[in-house]
């Protein structure tokens, strides 16, 4: 609320006492109304219910006042241009396309090399990730095969000496029948 009645005092002390009488009798500003701030020019346009509407402008720092006109540009009278001048000039603007050409196509040939490079290095893990995998693919199974032939001969093993122990076991029942007999 302070700050809107400090704007209000600054605004009337740049009004002019006829400007501020006027504003009390009349709710819309007069079309002309200009308020001058320093580099500033100020013109009420429109004033509602919802808040009034300024156009500001902003004085060229160069202006002098009122009065003073900005000033056109100055163009410089172009010069002759000579035929042998027009063709060095075409000279160079081909040398720079041909440059900018050969520089474009460095260019794709670096990242063309470079894609091959990381292709070859991917095929090369490939291959060797590959060889490494199937190395221990064959490991693993030679591990089985032994444990395999391991299981079947101690399989084995055990079976001879069942069939060794049941052979005995036949001989003694035999010999305790004859003997008992």
């Amino acid at each position: 609320m302070t700050s809107t009645v400090s704007v209000y005092t600054d605004k009337m002390k740049e009004m002019s006492m006829l400007s501020l009488l006027c504003s009390c009798f009349y709710s819309q500003p007069h079309p002309n109304s200009l308020y001058q701030y320093g580099d500033l020019q100020v013109k009420g346009l429109n004033k509602r219910a919802s808040g009034q509407s300024f156009e500001v402008i902003l004085k060229d720092p160069g202006q002098s006042g009122d009065k003073a006109q900005p000033q056109p540009l100055r163009i410089s009278p172009r010069k002759e241009v000579s035929l042998e001048e027009l063709h060095k000039r075409l000279e160079a603007a081909e040398e720079r396309r041909k440059s900018q050409e050969a520089l474009v196509l460095k260019q794709l040939a670096e990242k063309r090399e470079h894609v091959q490079e990381v292709l070859h290095k991917l095929h090369k893990e490939n291959n060797n990730f590959s060889k490494k995998t199937e190395e221990k693919l064959i490991q693993k199974m030679e591990v089985n095969k032994e444990n395999r032939e391991a299981h079947l001969s101690a399989l084995k093993q055990r079976l001879r000496e069942k069939e060794v122990h049941a052979a005995e076991v036949r001989r003694n029942k035999e010999r305790q029948t004859d003997l008992s007999g």
